[in-house]
C-alpha cells in the first residue's frame, strides 16, 4: 500500500475496524465546526442497518493513514459502487459513454457519505503541522489504490471549494451543483429575518404560514432523550411515503433511525405535525456545530404549505434560536429562493483513471461550470431580500 516515510494508507472493510475516537479526532477536531454526516456513529449507523454494504451497491472500502505509531492521522469514508445511485452528483452519462466505447465503468470508489447530499469534509484530517502533508497523501493514496483494484475512477463528492482546489493540483477534475442555503444575519426572530425582505416576499411568507398551521395541527420540536421510538416510527413512515414516491425505493431502513436515536441523539432535531392526537407530517433534520441540516420529509395527509413550515421555515426558526449560521435543505429546490434559501455552489472532485475518458469529461466540466456558476448568479439576483439590505 501507498506510503510515506513514517505512514502507511489502506482500506479497512467497515467503520467499526477504526477507533471510533481516533476517526472523529480527524473528522471533528472543532466542535464548532462539527459536521455530524462524517462523525464515527452516523457511518456506523448506516452499517449496522444494513443500509450499506453487501447488496446495497455501497460497499465499505473505508481509507485510513496510521502514522509510525499505527494511529489514524487521516480517513476517508469510502464506498466501492457498483452503480451511480444515492450520490446526488450524476456521472450517469459518464458510464454509459465509457461502456459503449468499450471500458468498464462500475466498480468505482466513491468517496462520500452515502445518500447525504451535504457539503463537508470528506479527506479527514488530524489537524497538525502534517496535515497538508497527510491529506495530499491519502489523496493519491486513492487513486493508487484504485489503479491497483482495476477501479475506473475515484470521485469525491460535496467536499469544500478549497478541498477541491487542493486535489485539482495533483490531477482531480473539478465539478461544480447547486444548493439552497439560509444565512443567518444575526437574525433575533423570525420577524427580523422578515424585515431583511421585500416587502411582496415578507407579505406571501406571513400568509403561507398562517395557511399552514390550520385549525388543529400542532407543531413539535422534538431533540435528544426526547426522541422515542414511537417518533422514529412516525419519521420512518413520513421517509417511506416520500422515498416511494420520489426514488421508489427508499435508501434507509427502520433500524437505521433507531441507531441515529440511540448514538447520537442531540444532534437529532424532528419538527413533527400532530392532529387529533396523531402525527401526520414530519421533518429529520440534524445538528451541527455552526449549522442545521435538513435531510428528510413527509406526511401522511396534504395541508398546503405544511412542507414550507415544517421543512423551511421551522427550520430558520430553529436556527436563530441556536444562533447557527446557516440551515442547509438538501440538494435542488428553486422553490427555496422565495423562503430565503439562497443559491450557493458545491464542489465535487473526479479522477479517471482511462486518459480518453479524462480528456472528454475535463472538456464537459469546463462548459459545465461556466452555466452553473451563471445560472447562481441570475438566481441571486431574484432572490427575496430587499436591495438595500443585500
Amino acid at each position: 500500500m501507498p506510503t510515506s516515510s513514517d505512514a502507511v494508507v489502506k482500506f479497512i472493510p467497515s467503520i467499526a475496524a477504526a477507533d471510533a475516537e481516533q476517526w472523529d479526532a480527524c473528522a471533528n477536531p472543532d466542535p464548532t465546526t462539527f459536521n455530524p454526516f462524517v462523525s464515527h456513529a452516523f457511518l456506523k449507523a448506516l452499517e449496522v442497518s444494513n443500509s450499506v454494504g453487501r447488496g446495497s451497491g455501497w460497499l465499505p472500502r473505508h481509507l485510513i493513514l496510521e502514522d509510525d505509531t499505527g494511529a489514524i492521522a487521516a480517513a476517508a469514508p469510502a464506498y466501492l459502487k457498483s452503480h451511480s445511485q444515492g450520490e446526488y452528483v450524476f456521472d450517469h452519462a459518464w458510464a454509459e459513454a465509457y461502456e459503449q466505447a468499450g471500458g468498464q465503468y462500475y466498480p468505482k470508489l466513491q468517496i462520500a457519505v452515502p445518500f447525504t447530499p451535504v457539503p463537508g469534509p470528506r479527506l479527514l484530517v488530524k489537524p497538525g503541522p502534517r496535515a497538508n502533508a497527510d491529506e495530499q497523501l491519502l489523496a493519491a493514496a486513492s487513486m493508487e489504490l484504485a489503479r491497483q483494484g482495476g477501479l475506473s475512477s475515484v470521485h469525491l463528492t460535496f467536499l469544500s471549494a478549497d478541498a477541491a482546489e487542493r486535489l485539482r493540483g495533483i490531477g482531480f477534475l473539478t465539478r461544480t451543483g447547486q444548493q439552497f442555503h439560509w444565512q443567518n444575519r444575526d437574525y433575533t426572530s423570525f420577524d427580523d429575518f422578515l424585515a431583511s425582505l421585500a416587502s411582496r416576499k415578507r407579505k406571501a411568507i406571513r400568509k403561507e404560514r398562517q395557511a399552514a398551521i390550520a385549525p388543529g395541527i400542532e407543531i413539535e420540536h422534538v431533540t435528544g432523550s426526547d426522541i422515542t421510538e414511537a417518533h422514529w416510527d412516525a419519521m420512518f413512515a413520513f421517509y417511506m411515503d416520500t422515498g416511494n414516491r420520489k426514488w421508489g425505493r427508499p435508501y434507509l431502513n427502520r433500524v437505521f433511525f433507531s441507531e441515529l436515536g440511540q448514538t447520537m441523539p442531540e444532534s437529532c432535531l424532528l419538527v413533527l405535525a400532530k392532529r387529533d392526537g396523531r402525527y401526520i407530517a414530519g421533518a429529520l433534520n440534524l445538528i451541527g456545530g455552526d449549522c442545521l441540516y435538513g435531510r428528510y420529509w413527509g406526511s401522511t395527509e396534504h395541508h398546503p404549505a405544511l412542507h414550507f413550515e415544517i421543512c423551511y421555515y421551522q427550520a430558520i426558526d430553529f436556527a436563530i434560536s441556536r444562533k447557527l449560521a446557516r440551515v442547509e435543505a438538501g440538494a435542488q429546490g428553486e422553490h427555496k429562493l422565495a423562503r430565503g434559501y439562497l443559491p450557493v455552489e458545491t464542489y465535487s472532485a473526479h479522477w479517471l483513471s482511462d486518459p480518453g475518458l479524462h480528456s472528454a469529461v475535463e472538456r464537459f466540466l469546463k462548459k459545465e461550470r461556466a452555466l452553473v456558476t451563471q445560472y447562481s448568479a441570475d438566481l441571486t439576483d431574484l432572490g427575496p431580500y430587499r436591495k438595500d439590505d443585500a
